[in-house]
This record gives C-alpha cells, sequence and structure tokens, in this order.
C-alpha cells in the first residue's frame, strides 16, 4: 500500500485534497481526521504539519508527500522534488530599512531574522556569504525594529506588510516556491507511487488545456492546424459536406479565446471548447 503524507491544515492542504480527489483518490470529510485508508487505490493518507512531511519521506517512513519547495528546503530532509503541482505559490526575498541595503553582497556580517532558518543557511553557503541567521517562528517583520536583526528573509506576496513595519525588499528572490510532491532522495518510485505522479500530471495537464472542436473549408486546413498543432497532432476528419473538415486539438485555456479570433478570421466555424476532467499523455 502506498503511504502518502498530505498537509493536515492552511491553503496547502485545502488545494491538496482538491487535487487529489480530481486524480480519483479519496479525501476526508472530516479535518479531524489524520489517517485515511482509500482501499479502492490501495493508498493511506497521513495527514501532517507541513513542515513535517519532507522528514517523514525523507526518513522513509512514508513513501511520498505533498508539501511545499520551501519547506522542503528548510527541512534539510534527504527528500527531492519530483513533480511541481501549480499551486501554492509563493517568493521568499530578503528585505531591510529602506536604503540601509541594497545589495544581496551587503548581507555579509549581518543578522537575517527568518522563519526559514535552513534554507537561509543554504542560500548563504552556496554563495560563500557569511552572516548570522536568527531564526523566529510565526512573523519575523518586527524583528529588526526589536533589535534582534539587521534586516529579514520572508514570504514576500505584496509586501503591504513588510511596508507597514518600514521594510522594503532588495535583491533577486531567493526562492519562488509552490506546492510540490516529494519522495526519498536516491530512490525508485514504487508502482503506487508512479501512478500517483502520472494521475498528478493529468489533473495539471487538464487544467493547462481545453479540447477546442471546429470546422473549417478543406483548402484551409494546413493553415488551421498550424494555429492549433495539439500536442503530437490534431484530429481531422472530413465532414458530410466533402468541402469542409472537422478539426480537434488541445489548446492552452490561456490562449482560448486569441486561437478562436485567429480560427475565425481565418474561416473556421463552429468553434466549440470543452473542459478537460482528466487526461493521460
Amino acid at each position: 500500500m502506498l503511504r502518502v503524507a498530505v498537509p493536515n491544515k492552511g491553503s496547502l492542504s485545502l488545494d491538496a485534497a482538491e487535487m487529489l480527489r480530481e486524480a480519483g483518490y479519496r479525501q476526508r470529510r472530516d479535518s479531524r481526521e489524520l489517517v485515511l485508508t482509500d482501499a479502492d487505490n490501495d493508498v493511506e493518507f497521513f495527514f501532517l504539519r507541513p513542515r513535517d512531511i519532507a522528514v517523514y519521506v525523507g526518513a522513509g517512513t512514508l513513501d511520498v508527500g505533498v508539501t511545499g519547495r520551501d519547506l522542503l528546503l528548510d527541512s534539510g530532509a534527504a527528500a527531492e522534488e519530483v513533480v511541481a503541482l501549480g499551486f501554492g505559490h509563493s517568493t521568499f526575498r530578503f528585505a531591510a530599512p529602506t536604503s540601509t541595503v541594497t545589495s544581496v553582497d551587503q548581507v555579509a556580517g549581518l543578522r537575517i531574522a527568518t522563519s526559514y532558518a535552513g534554507l537561509v543557511a543554504r542560500w548563504l553557503a552556496e554563495r560563500d556569504l557569511d552572516a548570522s541567521v536568527v531564526r523566529l517562528d510565526g512573523a519575523v517583520e518586527t524583528a529588526v525594529q526589536l533589535g534582534v536583526a539587521d534586516l529579514i528573509a520572508d514570504v514576500v506576496e505584496t509586501g503591504t506588510t513588510l511596508r507597514n513595519a518600514g521594510l522594503a525588499v532588495f535583491g533577486e528572490p531567493i526562492l519562488q516556491s509552490e506546492a510540490v510532491l516529494i519522495q526519498r532522495a536516491g530512490t525508485t518510485p514504487t508502482a503506487g507511487a508512479e501512478v500517483l505522479g502520472r494521475r498528478l500530471n493529468g489533473v495539471l495537464v487538464a487544467r493547462r488545456y481545453v479540447l477546442m472542436d471546429y470546422d473549417v473549408p478543406a483548402d484551409l486546413v494546413e493553415k488551421a492546424c498550424a494555429i492549433t498543432p495539439g500536442l503530437e497532432s490534431p484530429t481531422v476528419a472530413p465532414l458530410h459536406d466533402a468541402r469542409w473538415y472537422a478539426v480537434r486539438a488541445m489548446v492552452p485555456s490561456e490562449r482560448t479565446n486569441l486561437v478562436m479570433d485567429e480560427l475565425y478570421a481565418l474561416g473556421a466555424r463552429a468553434i466549440l471548447v470543452t473542459s478537460i476532467h482528466a487526461c493521460r499523455l
């Protein structure tokens, strides 16, 4: 039986549950439930603190898990990323009092407050920068004001909270994070883990693409197919009226209306778009 670690709370938990449901796995109805067995798919789900998931997977206690890339790197656990899952995006950056520090080269010798001490220490070591990392739990925006740090490293969304604390971001992002599927480093995925990975990839593709059908005059088929090349190749079939052909292809969902406009201008008609609920490629 495949043993999977899933976030127990927060937005990661909600998004992971939704994605796993779309992938055909049973999910809990009661948030107090900490272990769930999906007998049909031969999977057992364990609902854990997001920060602990990489530790369990890295130790081999659980086969795979869903957590944030930032939490994986911060843990230092012997686990590795398998699939980026496309939700839970965040940007991790340095921030300091306005105009005091403007370049990452200036952090050497300073005190950096963060809730991700392992991640920051690793980033500094990779760049041979010597700075003190002050580990704090929870919000770190007031660390500079309270005198325990010279700057902070934290997740930045709009930057409003930082500005209210008199801080400004500087330098390139330390990390672009999102939810990821992880496994123990250096191991070969089990059959169940491979199935899970394929299903999750299928959900990702289904979310990124739509299915587009349209009719096009016979002499314009090649030009139409150039607009909608699909993945391998579009499906083309003759209609009852020999002057027309029906074409079906997968199209990136964010380009749906642009592609429809191009096809209509070319001469295609009866252009229909259908959502994809699941797929295997």
